[in-house]
């Protein structure tokens, strides 16, 4: 058995029926047959970054993005620099 994917939708229900509705955790938890543990998180995500929470796959943060676009404009200038320092080690090896 693989494992189970849940859409966003299905979480922010799950949440809801627990802050909203006032259902425990635990009866909610065996209502939607999930685990106990995975609903709290849920709800500590949710509680968490309302507006963002449980963005999916392929779906990232805002800050996320920022984190991966600066990741790969470091990694462009550290090949830039790398390659001027072989350019100016290559003119000044001619220079002599």
């Amino acid at each position: 058995m693989g494992r189970r994917t849940f859409s966003r939708e299905f979480k922010l229900e799950a949440v809801k029926l627990v802050r909203d509705r006032g259902v425990a955790v635990v009866q909610a938890s065996r209502d939607l047959d999930i685990a106990e543990s995975v609903l709290r998180r849920w709800i500590r995500e949710g509680e968490a970054d309302p507006r963002h929470a449980f963005p999916g796959h392929g779906q990232m943060r805002p800050e996320q993005q920022e984190i991966d676009r600066l990741r790969r404009e470091v990694a462009k200038l550290k090949a830039e620099r790398d390659i001027l320092k072989k350019a100016a080690a290559y003119f000044a090896r001619d220079a002599t």
